[in-house]
């Protein structure tokens, strides 16, 4: 694939583009951010781009660079496949659950990285009070993104300075919420049709139903959605007996698992920060508390879990902003499972009714309304 690079666009559009993205970003912040951003969609091609043939002498010494055609890298059966699943997982977005139609995810980034952005979040050291970030448009927001890594590890820096809780990790995807077309990234390819279908559902939604000031809400919806999106996918393309269905219904046994294990652990902490202890007594106690937990964590491990995703938990750092996003993706608990099987079980009326709600008053209570509730 040819390099396309921001000189491409004309002075004007590329102007309209980055005020576009001042929308969500802010200060030099916009600037970086929005420029990077605009490489990356400059560079995006068609997916169908995938189904072409590699170019002559590709894989010949003194030919064209290995990043110069979408299809270098797998091989033609390969991008076959999975051009027609993204295609397959967009008609059932759309026509089966009744997400908004948008052009997201019919063009192609090749991205040298297996993430696409790093992302920080934050939060106090001795409670779970989240530090959020500001923006116009979509409001505060619990997290904020870098498409340099060493961008992020220099926000951490200056936030750990003051004192809270920092974590940075990878993203392969974001929702630019109908400003910009968002494209697929190389390393998607390599995703099961699971992990697929779940990525491309949960940011379909947040394309479809985005409440400004509501980051919390915007996360555990689009977190339900996607997975149980997801699950109807499979059920529907691969049946309940396929041996895909069962990898994953083994993955999400596993992911509740270990939700239950971090609640557990953030329910230590949380009585702990309820206490009158000194600050330093209870940064103390938070570390022994952690400390105890990884050790239990792999004591348990074996009854706990039937895969090996979750084996490497007590060598990460973790600390309360590690265990805030846990809070911020499933702090709802069983409320949207609940809600779902209460209203019939049925994913397009629980997404039409979705569509209705406004940042007036609590989106939890107006979903239960729309649902008949």
């Amino acid at each position: 694939m040819g390099m396309r690079t921001l000189a491409l666009f004309p002075v004007i559009a590329a102007a309209a583009l980055l005020l576009a993205v001042s929308a969500v970003f802010s200060g030099c912040y916009t600037l970086k951010q929005g420029t990077a951003l605009l490489g990356y969609l400059g560079r995006a091609v068609p997916l169908e781009t995938l189904l072409d043939d590699a170019p002559a002498g590709a894989d010949e010494p003194g030919g064209p660079a290995a990043d110069v055609h979408p299809a270098d890298i797998f091989g033609a059966e390969e991008n076959r496949r999975f051009v027609e699943r993204v295609q397959d997982i967009r008609r059932f977005a759309l026509e089966e659950l009744g997400l908004a139609a948008t052009k997201n995810y019919t063009k192609y980034v090749a991205i040298d990285r297996n993430y696409l952005a790093a992302v920080v979040s934050a939060s106090a050291a001795d409670s779970f009070e989240r530090h959020e970030w500001r923006f116009p448009v979509v409001g505060p927001m619990p997290y904020k993104g870098f498409f340099n890594p060493a961008d992020a590890r220099r926000e951490r820096e200056k936030l750990e300075k003051r004192g809270l809780d920092v974590m940075i990790r990878g993203v392969d995807a974001f929702s630019t919420l109908g400003w910009f077309q968002d494209p697929l990234y190389s390393y998607m390819r390599a995703y099961p049709p699971e992990r697929l279908a779940d990525l491309l559902i949960h940011e379909s939604l947040h394309a479809t139903v985005f409440l400004k000031g509501r980051a919390q809400f915007n996360e555990e919806l689009a977190e339900f959605v996607g997975s149980e999106g997801a699950r109807l996918y499979m059920e529907s393309r691969f049946g309940t007996d396929s041996e895909e269905y069962r990898r994953m219904t083994r993955a999400e046994a596993d992911n509740t698992a270990f939700l239950a294990f971090v609640r557990e652990l953030t329910g230590e902490l949380e009585s702990l920060y309820a206490g009158d202890d000194p600050k330093e007594e209870k940064l103390r106690k938070k570390e022994a508390i952690i400390g105890a937990a990884k050790i239990r964590f792999d004591e348990e491990y074996d009854s706990r879990f039937t895969g090996e995703n979750y084996r490497g938990f007590s060598a990460v750092t973790v600390n309360n902003a590690y265990l805030e996003l846990f809070r911020l993706y499933y702090g709802g608990g069983d409320f949207y499972r609940d809600l779902y099987e209460r209203s019939g079980r049925d994913l397009p009326r629980f997404i039409a009714a979705a569509k209705t709600l406004n940042r007036k008053g609590d989106p939890k209570k107006q979903l239960t309304e729309a649902l008949g509730l």
